[in-house]
């Protein structure tokens, strides 16, 4: 039954972490530095070409087959094991409580038997996992499982694209679990570890920002908008006369011409801003809550110098950009200057990567 390549659980080691997004292949190798300390040992990011993932969905296994074989090559590492994660509209996921003290078999009976009102596939046409979270609040007698299920082509086309690069993929997991167990390291570091804090978590990426407000350990709200990096390409394609591939070369270059900041980017800064305001104005609309106590981007774009200014003085919140490497010790083959910008775009690679670690 837990044909998800533990979804949810499970240990592997070495492993790096595979993250496919719809704009390039990033790789993360973290190992262990003492008692809960970590060493990040290696990262690379590899260029997608434009439709070779679309909508989270692999269009072209083997370009992407292609890009994660640089990618790896890249890294220079021997471990080949991988966990790698699906979009989270590609999985179905569901909290339910059971009784407590079933055994393991009895457990998947249930948990399978449940998992028939939630997902509107047969059940031979998905993989699907569990994870028993612990007590449910207020009840003795019962567990809250958390049960994951995705179709299965979505899991064996990200399976065929390691594979096909050579490499082995021994876990599956969930992109906004990943990105999450990434923010677990940021939060360490705030005062008092952000303990009672509301923190809006803002992945944009090329196609769409990702929103996940959370208190402690826990997820009040979530969603995500059509707004990404891709817009400041096409308008970069527009005001230039450039092709896709030579907008992006130039946007990562920095070889763009005077007026790009001022007619271009401050724009795109500003859309942006706007974009996260309204994201938290949802927030406290359909929910009982009203501050939002810091707000926190990651993915692509948030590696824009002074986009949490921009951020930050639109919402009137404190906003810095996410870096889970911060305090981490770093090996001699990672340059410090390159991670401190790059890292907000390694989120859900690095959580991917700490699944070396899970008990």
């Amino acid at each position: 039954m837990r044909d998800l390549s533990a979804l949810l659980g499970g240990r592997a080691k070495p492993l790096l972490g595979l993250d496919i997004s719809s704009s390039a292949v990033k790789m993360v190798e973290l190992a262990e530095a003492g008692a809960n300390q970590y060493r990040l040992e290696r990262y690379a990011i590899e260029p997608l070409p434009r439709d070779a993932v679309t909508d989270g969905n692999i269009a072209s296994l083997e370009v992407v087959a292609d890009s994660i074989r640089k990618a790896w090559k890249r890294l220079g590492t021997n471990t080949r094991q991988v966990a790698l994660a699906l979009p989270a509209p590609a999985v179905i996921t569901k909290k339910i409580a059971l009784p407590a003290g079933l055994r393991e078999l009895d457990m998947e009976i249930a948990v399978e038997s449940e998992a028939n009102q939630y997902i509107p596939f047969a059940i031979e046409e998905v993989n699907l996992d569990y994870q028993v979270l612990g007590p449910m609040a207020g009840s003795e007698d019962e567990v809250e499982v958390m049960i994951a299920a995705s179709r299965k082509e979505k899991v064996q086309d990200r399976v065929a694209a390691a594979e096909s690069a050579g490499l082995k993929a021994v876990v599956m997991d969930v992109e906004s679990f990943a990105a999450q167990a990434a923010f677990e390291l940021i939060r360490r570091r705030l005062p008092e570890s952000g303990k009672g804090k509301i923190i809006a978590v803002i992945d944009v990426g090329a196609h769409s920002m990702k929103v996940a407000i959370l208190r402690d350990d826990v997820v009040l709200y979530s969603r995500e908008q059509p707004f990404g990096g891709s817009q400041l390409t096409q308008d970069i394609m527009r005001a230039y006369g450039m092709s896709m591939e030579e907008a992006e070369t130039a946007k990562r270059s920095g070889s763009l011409p005077d007026n790009f900041e001022s007619e271009l980017l401050r724009p795109f800064m500003d859309s942006l801003g706007l974009e996260v305001s309204r994201a938290l104005q949802f927030f406290f609309t359909s929910t009982q809550y009203n501050q939002v106590d810091l707000v926190v981007l990651s993915g692509g774009v948030a590696v824009i110098p002074g986009i949490d200014q921009i951020v930050a003085s639109r919402t009137q919140v404190s906003t810095q950009i996410a870096n889970p490497f911060v305090g981490m010790a770093l090996s001699q083959r990672v340059r410090p200057k390159n991670l401190a910008a790059e890292a907000p775009a390694l989120m859900v690679a690095c959580g991917l990567a700490l699944r070396r670690f899970d008990a």
